[in-house]
């Protein structure tokens, strides 16, 4: 049926709300019938892929329609367009069949899809004999949908595109299209409003700040040689092995010579390298997705499926995640489900409705962070985000996720006042929706990757965050021990006069400490808005701080627990951190910070090489208190052990006095060896020890005690 002129204006203003129904090839009782909308063009001749002339169609509006009969069965078409002494050729995007399947309208309805990064996006593929890019996007409640972008000049009236009904997924195959086009959506919503042009929710790359297109590539790399690393964490349990991190801003790690970001293929051939120096287990990155806001440090993401052109090409990540494996380094990445800002390219109303949020701000907003928060109950959006753990996983290979603000998630009333918050449908303050997600979440990552972990940034006392979800738990597999650090820098702060009596700030995390699996983390957080570095945390002198720096990193690495540390402070920076500059090198130049940063490489050494101080970090057999009262003299004692492992013994003197002559409880007579003393001088102490080992009998040794400073002596049983 030849359609009106309505239908034409529609067609021709990007406004027709189903063009397939138009244009492109359709077989009816009279022959294949074509119809295009080809813009400049005098004249046109169809052809099939293959070069076959076809027919030619005759303009029939000045807007740049064309119709006619064309030989053969309705097929994809090309058309050789003219206009004066040019000449040129469209593929019809029109005249190709969906991409998008039933089982794919099945799985994204029911919220089950798990290759959802698959289906939904910008994708290169080969589709009906032509090569090209396959558009697909959620947005239910649109009127219409039109993909723009840098091969169309930004024009919705050129690629209008299918609705898929019963999803509300659009998509549009665009042929002979290829990598790094710029794009976005332009959506009109259900009252008929043009929304503000959108980037792809599942964008694969995007343009540098200010700038916020979407670009077309093909996420991770075609080839890997991480075989080795995968295939070892896939073996062992995470939780009795030595788990030492270290954390990462890439944008300010270092700068190259005009202040600008590493790319990631530097960072490789620095970072790597000075990571295994150190004996670094993980390297973890604050969130690596694309943020349009530098000082949001990638909290505050508009691309959940993009590294961020920040430090090159996506492809560029996945080598240094490669390179990283290659060296026996896993690679961690912090992960923000918890929110997202409200850009107007973003996620923000995308459609034209709260289709990511929620529409109550009671419900959807964070008023500490000015962000909306993720509908967690609609299935569609929890699926996006599973998803998007999956991603990372798969076409990034990266070794597990630090999931932010995890109590932000788990209570409807976090940061709010009464009256701010709407109870759940029993009256309380949880979220069970948002329970349900991360359980799924982490359901579906460890079922797919092996070896991979997640670890909950949770600050509160919800239980059973890293117990299994059959056991009833969230199923992470570590969370941050936040007691942990805010007790024992509160302790490390104190003037060593007054710690006497506070010494249940040192005591009181081992009646909690194998609650949960824990990471002991000494993260961003504590070196930025005003408080300080580490370094400065510390009571005293400039001697004593360093002394107390040194201290207590020792108290932490023989602690239960797997490690994290903030770049920066292994070597004792002094300013506080700041996004915007790289770190403070020259203070290696230093010996005090030389010092500490020799001391973190070999902590991180007997860590590593001791069973003991890391086999049942996550259990309660691997610890024993050996001095737990001393308070008067501040003095700590414990012992790490592990089935097969000589034990090994720490103790902390955390006030500046030599202590000579200190009986030490032992559990063996004989020889213990002095693997680590942070008072050595090559750390910048004062010297003071035990000549290299004490020798227990009757159920202890005499020790003598360096001011402020950690010891560890293993048994050797001779």
């Amino acid at each position: 049926m030849k359609p009106g002129k309505a239908a034409i204006a529609a067609l021709l203003d990007g406004s027709h709300a189903d063009p397939f129904s138009l244009l492109g090839a359709h077989e009816g009782p009279k022959g294949t019938f074509a119809r295009a909308i080809l813009p400049g063009a005098e004249t046109a001749e169809a052809h099939s892929l293959a070069g076959d002339a076809l027919g030619l169609l005759t303009r029939t509006h000045d807007g740049g329609l064309f119709e006619g009969f064309i030989t053969g069965p309705r097929q994809p078409l090309k058309y050789r367009c003219a206009a004066g002494d040019h000449a040129w050729w469209v593929t019809d995007p029109y005249s190709f069949g969906p991409v998008l399947g039933p089982m794919d309208d099945y799985l994204i309805a029911e919220g089950s899809h798990l290759r959802l990064f698959d289906k939904l996006g910008a994708h290169l593929i080969t589709h009906e004999g032509a090569r090209g890019v396959h558009f697909a996007v959620w947005a239910p409640n649109a009127r219409l949908v039109s993909v723009v972008g840098d091969f169309n000049d930004w024009d919705h009236r050129r690629h209008p595109m299918r609705h898929r009904a019963d999803t509300g997924v659009w998509e549009l195959f665009v042929p002979d299209l290829g990598e790094w086009r710029a794009y976005k959506y332009r959506i009109v919503g259900p009252d008929g409003t043009v929304q503000p042009l959108k980037a792809d929710p599942f964008a694969f790359a995007a343009e540098i700040r200010p700038k916020t297109a979407s670009l077309t590539i093909n996420p991770g790399k075609p080839k890997w040689g991480d075989e080795a690393h995968r295939a070892h964490w896939a073996s062992v349990d995470p939780r009795r092995q030595p788990i030492s991190i270290y954390e990462v801003h890439a944008g300010s790690w270092d700068r190259d010579a005009g202040d600008w970001f590493l790319t990631w293929d530097r960072l490789a051939e620095e970072l790597i390298p000075y990571v295994v120096d150190l004996g670094f287990t993980h390297i973890e990155f604050l969130p690596v997705s694309e943020h349009p806001y530098d000082p949001s440090w990638g909290y505050q993401t508009t691309g959940l499926y993009a590294p961020t052109a920040r430090h090159g090409d996506p492809e560029g990540f996945a080598r240094f995640v490669d390179g990283a494996h290659r060296a026996g380094v896993g690679v961690l990445l912090d992960w923000v489900p918890a929110h997202f800002p409200t850009d107007a390219h973003g996620l923000a109303r995308f459609d034209g409705t709260a289709l990511y949020e929620h529409e109550d701000p009671r419900l959807g907003f964070h008023p500490d962070w000015n962000t909306a928060i993720y509908n967690f109950g609609r299935r569609e959006v929890a699926s996006y985000l599973v998803n998007n753990a999956l991603f990372w996983a798969e076409r990034y290979h990266v070794d597990g996720l630090r999931v932010d603000a995890v109590a932000s998630m788990l209570y409807r009333d976090y940061s709010r006042a009464a009256g701010e918050w709407i109870p759940n449908p029993e009256g309380g303050r949880e979220n069970w929706e948002a329970v349900e997600f991360l359980r799924a979440m982490n359901k579906a990552l460890y079922a797919s990757t092996p070896g991979v972990m997640t670890i909950a940034e949770e600050s509160t006392s919800w239980p059973g965050v890293s117990q299994p979800v059959h056991e009833g738990g969230l199923g992470f597999g570590f969370k941050w021990n936040m007691g942990f650090m805010h007790d024992t820098l509160k302790y490390m702060a104190r003037d060593p006069i007054h710690r006497c009596h506070h010494h249940d700030e040192i005591t009181f995390g081992l009646v909690y400490a194998f609650s949960e699996n824990f990471v002991l983390p000494l993260s961003h957080d504590e070196v930025v808005h005003g408080k300080g570095s580490l370094l400065g945390k510390m009571s005293g002198d400039d001697w004593q701080q360093f002394a107390n720096l040194r201290a207590y990193y020792g108290l932490m690495w023989g602690y239960p627990g797997k490690k994290l540390l903030f770049m920066g402070q292994e070597f004792a920076q002094r300013r506080e951190w700041s996004e915007a500059r790289a770190l403070d090198w020259d203070l290696r130049k230093a010996p005090a910070h030389e010092g500490v940063r020799h001391l973190v490489r070999d902590l991180n050494r007997v860590y590593r090489d001791l069973p003991a101080l890391h086999a049942r970090d996550c259990e309660g057999e691997g610890f024993a208190w050996l001095v737990v009262d001393d308070a008067a003299r501040s003095v700590f004692a414990w012992l790490r052990q592990a089935p097969g492992a000589a034990p090994v013994a720490v103790i902390s003197n955390m006030t500046p006095a030599v202590r000579e002559g200190y009986h030490l409880p032992l559990p063996h007579d004989g020889r213990w060896r002095e693997v680590l003393n942070t008072d050595a001088a090559i750390y910048g102490g004062s010297g003071v020890g035990n000549l290299g080992g004490i020798t227990a009998a009757n159920g202890g040794a005499t020790v003598t005690l360096p001011p402020l400073a950690t010891l560890m002596f293993e048994w050797t049983g001779s």
